[in-house]
Formats: C-alpha cells, structure tokens, sequence
C-alpha cells in the first residue's frame, strides 16, 4: 500500500480581515552606565556604553565580569529619581527589574525625569548567595495555647520555636515534625517574651510576674528557679552575644519597674543593676559595640524606656556612657543593625553546627565583623511621637581614648519621619542595609539602613501592623497585623507578594526564619507557612 502524504496545512483564517503586519522589532538606543556601589558612592568599573535593553541578568554578569570576581555575585541594581518637588510622592528610586529600556526610558511616569543623553548611575548592592522561598500555604496550625500568644521566637538554628503567651506557660515546638514538643510551665502570669540564647544550650523567658526563668529546651525543664528581683513585670531580654562571651552568655532583663538586670547564668545572681530611667524601660539589646573595641570589652547595653530617653551603658559593670534625649514621647522600640548576627551567633545559612565553644567564639565573631566591615553598629529608636531616630555612637575610626562619658547632646544621623501614628516596631535587615518599620497607622516604610533616607511605603493592611520580620537573605519581609492576617513583602517590587489569611483574630506575633514562616495571636493557634 502506496504510503498517504499527510493533507497540506491549513492556511490560518483572518475571516476577511488582511493578515495582520508583524511589528518590526523597535530599534533601541545606547546609553551610558555608571556602576556605583551601594555602601560608599564609589565608581566599581569605568562607564560602559550599553544597549538600553540589556536584561538585568545581563547587567549582573557583566558587572561581576568587570569587576573580576572569583565567585559571581548577586546584585540588585537601582537609580536614584531626580529630586523633584513638583512630582507625586512615591519611592525614591526605581528598581531595574527588567531592564533599563523598559524600567525607566518606556516608563509612563519615569521617561520624562531621563533622557538617552544622560549617564545612568546604576546602584549596586551585593545580595546574599543563598535565596530564601517565599511561603504560601499554612502548612500546621497548632492548638495547645490557652490565651492569646503573645511572643514567638524560632531557635537560631531554626529547628525549635518558642512561643510565650497568657495561659502562664511557654512552648517549645519542633519544626521538623510541627509538632508541640514541650510545655514550659512555672511563671505565675502572662508570659511577656521568649528569648533564645544563641548556641541554642537555654531559653529565657519573661513574665507578667515580675520573674526570668531559665529553659533547657532539649529536656524542656527549668534549670533552676525563677531569676527573682524585678518588682514589676518583664518587658524585653536580650543575651550576651556569643562573640563576646560563648562559654556561658549573661542574660539582661528589662521591666516595667525602670530598670534593667543583668543574671550571670553560672550563679542566677544578679550582676547588677541598671538604675536612671525614671519610667518603664521597654526594650534591652545587648550590642557588640563595634569592631574598634573602644574598651568595650563585654559589649553594650542599649535601653529604650517610657521617659523618653535612649541610654547606652557599658556591659562591663554598668557604667552609663550616653542619654540619647531627642524623643517627645515613649520610646517603644529599638533595633541594631546587628541584631541579626547577634541572635543567631555562629549559625550560618548552611546549619553547621560549630565543634566547640572557640569555633563558635571565631565563626560569630566572623559573622559579626563581616556586617560591620562597611559601616559602625548603628541603632534605630523608634517612639510613640511617630518619628524614629538614626543613631551612631560608636563611629569606627574614633580612637578609644576618646571614650569619656558623653557631657555632650549627642545627635542623631537623621530623624525618619512619614508615620501617621504610633511606631510599633523596627527592624534591621539581616546584613543591615536596610531597615523597616511599621506603625499604627497600617502601614509599613522602608528606610536605608546607613542614611536613614526614606525608601518606599508597604500598604495594603487594613489594621495596625504590630511586628515586622525579615527574610534571611533579606529580600523579603514579613508582617503581623491586627487585622488578623500575615503578609510576606517583596522588596524588588515593593509591593505585596504572598498574603496569608487565616487567623480568626488579630496576629501579635511573627517570625521568619529558612523558608518558615511562625505566626501567631489572639486566636490561640500557632500557625506555620511554608512553601
């Protein structure tokens, strides 16, 4: 049998109409590229004359190829908008998404602030390597929590989480599993915060009743009994970072009685106390101090408190060395730009557990370092005057025998203004080029980290935002709302990225850690998303 020719193809018809003309491809111009760094301004190749559509992947190779690195680096690149008062407010800069052509030269709005004859200054920001996934669903929703929860905090390893909430009791959970793993039962009133020490060996936790308790979260017992001395109930802890310390971290304690305690965990005695504020204090951190030592050998205590002063004090015995006064109201919240490194000491994107406690002294000194290579540790006040200050108190190349206690008003870099309302929370990014912050008025801004110079606003809940986590590799953030849900932000865009309902009330507490995300409220559930 002959073989049959299949029948011909059939013409495409256009039912009367003539076949539609293919666009020729537009011709595009060239245009010349400055690649500037993020951190300090400088030139990191010579300009480079480029067709305006070279794809951002494209800008990215060849700066990393001008640049002669070993391992290719990521970057995010941005232009700085022209300063222009007569122009709609909106963010400051334009993320190069896709490509210059179609991000600025075509965009409706920014194609009359730039012209072809002009030299683009492309801002280069080196990203982290490893990429964090965005959650999408609620993977668990545990119930166990007789109240609302009222604090969250992952393990710096991510594989343990805390919560803290108004039944009395603490819980730790596993995140292998997302199974409960133990009760934490002792405090007689709300527990007010959880915190982790960062090796992971204890969990602090603080509560309604005035005491610190001590954890061991392998066995889910208390080691020892409360850590009792503050009259009022507990507001914020914080740890000794590792780097400082690794064999056996001190604990300082804040409370609504006006001062700070600082507990040796060896003896359960108090070190001692922080007296001079004169209301609550609300938050603790206990800071590195910068690289350059200025004789602080333990680090530093920073204390935010309803007096309305910010006070710095020396963590070697509690001498104080500054009284920032610049709020008009309660401070409420406080960030470190190395918060991050801070809280997770020697554990790293790639979980490696350090051999002992000089390798674990070494890697977290390394990480620490490493955020401050480009800039000294600065702090953010944010108060219920509904501004926020940018400090720097311990710039990196003063000497440190100017190191006298401060006579002086010390003055802020910048004071961060644009909230309606009351600032709830503040937050560094991990590697501190960042910083974000969320208020009572519903919404979020983003801020740089090292200028303080206003980036973009988050809207989008329809509630107060009570607390802002970040992605590890920063590029994402996430939000806890009274509006009952928990939002996930995408910082290339500035725009919403994942909404998360669920909660059946207002979310009071988030955390973010791996691709793991914890949140949970006053609907009693924890609830983990994931992707």
């Amino acid at each position: 049998m002959a073989t049959l020719l299949p029948p011909p193809k059939r013409q495409k018809v256009y039912h009367g109409v003539p076949k539609p003309v293919l666009e020729p491809p537009k011709p595009t111009s060239n245009i010349l590229v400055q690649f500037v760094s993020e951190d300090d301004g400088s030139a990191l190749a010579p300009a480079v004359n480029l067709p305006a559509d070279v794809s951002r992947e494209g800008l990215e190779v060849l700066l990393n190829k001008l640049t002669k690195s070993d391992e290719p680096v990521p970057f995010s690149f941005h232009v700085d908008c022209p300063e222009n008062a007569d122009a709609p407010p909106g963010p400051t800069r334009i993320v190069i998404s896709k490509s210059i052509q179609s991000d600025i030269l075509n965009h409706p709005t920014h194609a009359n602030s730039f012209t072809e004859e002009d030299v683009f200054v492309v801002r280069c920001s080196p990203q982290s390597v490893f990429r964090v996934r965005p959650a999408t669903r609620c993977s668990a929703s545990l119930s166990g929590h007789a109240s609302p929860i009222l604090c969250a905090s992952f393990s710096p390893t991510g594989a343990l989480l805390a919560t803290g909430s108004g039944d009395a009791t603490a819980r730790l959970w596993d995140l292998n599993t997302e199974t409960p793993s133990h009760t934490l039962v002792g405090h007689k009133g709300w527990v007010l915060c959880v915190e982790w020490e960062a090796m992971e060996r204890l969990l602090a936790s603080g509560g309604h009743d005035g005491h610190v308790r001590l954890w061991d979260p392998k066995a889910g017992k208390p080691v020892g009994d409360a850590l009792k001395g503050h009259t009022k109930w507990i507001t914020s802890l914080s740890w000794e970072p590792i780097h400082l310390n690794p064999k056996s971290p001190r604990l300082a304690s804040s409370s609504k009685d006006g001062t700070v305690r600082v507990w040796s965990t060896l003896t359960r005695k108090v070190e001692y106390t922080l007296g001079g504020h004169t209301a609550s204090v609300n938050v603790v951190k206990w800071g590195g101090g910068g690289t350059s030592g200025f004789g602080l050998k333990n680090g530093v205590l920073y204390t935010a408190s309803s007096d309305r002063t910010v006070r710095v004090w020396d963590a070697d015995g509690g001498r104080q060395l500054h009284i920032l006064k610049d709020h008009a109201h309660w401070v409420t919240t406080l960030t470190l730009n190395t918060d991050f490194v801070l809280r997770t000491g020697p554990f790293n994107h790639t979980g490696k557990r350090p051999s002992n406690d000089e390798e674990a002294q070494q890697l977290a000194l390394k990480r620490y370092t490493d955020v401050l290579a480009t800039t000294p540790e600065l702090l953010i006040t944010g108060s219920d005057d509904h501004t926020l200050f940018l400090w720097s108190l311990f710039p990196s190349s003063v000497p440190s025998s100017d190191m006298a206690p401060s006579q002086g008003k010390l003055k802020p870099i910048t004071r961060l203004t644009g909230h309606q309302r009351q600032i709830s929370h503040v937050a560094f990014s991990p590697d501190g080029r960042w910083a974000a912050s969320s208020s009572w008025d519903s919404s979020i801004r983003l801020w740089e980290g090292r200028t303080g110079k206003y980036v973009a606003t988050l809207r989008g809940h329809v509630g107060a935002v009570y607390r802002l986590a970040w992605s590890a590799d920063g590029r994402m953030l996430v939000s806890a709302s009274k509006d009952a849900t928990v939002k996930i932000w995408d910082l290339k865009t500035y725009k919403l990225k994942v909404d998360l309902p669920g909660h059946t009330d207002e979310v009071y507490c988030v955390d973010f850690v791996a691709d793991k995300v914890v949140s949970g409220g006053r609907d009693k559930h924890v609830k983990i998303w994931k992707n």
